[in-house]
């Protein structure tokens, strides 16, 4: 994967008039999503997410900055980049006396070279529903029919919005899987999402964006990695957290000890010496690696220390 299906060089993204009766949504965002690839675009609410996905998806210009999807700008040149992508909004606002199959027929009117509409609806587990008028299907099916649809023209470029909102874990993990397939047959897909659990799954690369701006990126492993790992256990009554190697840099409260390290090997290995050469038993002992979570946390808690861009190299 050496090819770029999507850039995007000093983006930004205004709302409103200059000065300050207007709001930067972007601020100098730098993007570059590989041909093939799923790449999370993560953040808190408000971050910047939809309003940089619009512009990607040519619904919006950019206000200054230089935009590509398959090497042409997709809202000057719109009638050549469409027919080329998918775009699943977060809410479709689709005829609600429909059927799912007449919507699916109606959009399909509209789609160049569009697949059939039973398979598009078969894909994502729709076929037995198709009879059911919009209105009448769940909050998950809904993401599903939305999903039928942006499938149905076979895009090389998938923009997913949001697409697993209001699904339950078994339709969702079925539409991890559909996307999964997309990326086989050589798919390119931009992900918006809530669930981190979900950017794990299927992320090749991923960004989380604070305050208009990328403030990391990079694989998870990467992104993860600038999080502290974290080491928690208990003592026993007679023994003291300051009889601890003072290098683990213990804190705790009571008998129950934690500690946070950038070389979980390194310490959990002193530790465990440690134990061994006094006959200490260390009680509820847990190790484990930084999570996504973590890693989103530290970022949305301090603006300050991530205002610009990192670019956190591949693991």
């Amino acid at each position: 994967m050496t090819d770029t299906a999507i850039s995007a060089s000093g983006l930004w993204r205004r709302y409103g008039p200059p000065g300050d009766s207007g709001f930067d949504a972007v601020r100098g965002l730098d993007l570059d999503v590989r041909e093939g690839e799923l790449f999370a675009l993560l953040g808190t609410n408000g971050a910047g997410k939809t309003s940089t996905l619009e512009v990607l998806e040519g619904l919006a210009p950019a206000t200054r900055g230089t935009v590509r999807v398959l090497g042409r700008d997709p809202f000057t040149e719109r009638r050549a980049v469409r027919p080329d992508i998918g775009i699943m909004l977060q809410e479709g606002g689709f005829p609600s006396d429909l059927t799912a199959g007449e919507t699916a027929r109606m959009w399909a009117g509209c789609t160049s070279g569009a697949r059939p509409v039973g398979e598009a609806l078969e894909t994502v587990g729709l076929s037995e529903r198709a009879g059911v008028r919009v209105k009448q299907l769940s909050g998950g099916e809904r993401r599903r029919l939305d999903l039928a649809l942006a499938l149905l023209g076979r895009p090389r470029v998938l923009f997913l919005d949001e697409p697993t909102t209001g699904m339950d874990a078994e339709a969702r993990r079925a539409t991890w899987q559909v996307v999964r397939d997309l990326l086989a047959d050589g798919t390119t897909v931009l992900l918006t999402t809530h669930y981190l659990e979900e950017a794990e799954e299927l992320a090749d690369r991923l960004a989380i964006m604070h305050k208009g701006r990328i403030a990391v990126s990079g694989t998870t492993a990467s992104v993860t990695a600038r999080s502290a790992s974290r080491i928690r256990f208990r003592l026993p009554e007679d023994i003291g957290r300051w009889q601890l190697p003072a290098a683990l840099g213990a804190r705790g409260d009571g008998r129950d000890v934690r500690i946070a390290t950038h070389d979980l090997q390194g310490a959990l290995t002193e530790l465990l010496l440690w134990a061994r050469d006094h006959g200490v038993a260390l009680a509820d002992l847990d190790a484990r690696t930084a999570s996504l979570e973590e890693a989103f946390l530290d970022i949305a808690g301090d603006g300050r220390r991530h205002d610009g861009t990192t670019e956190v190299a591949d693991r």
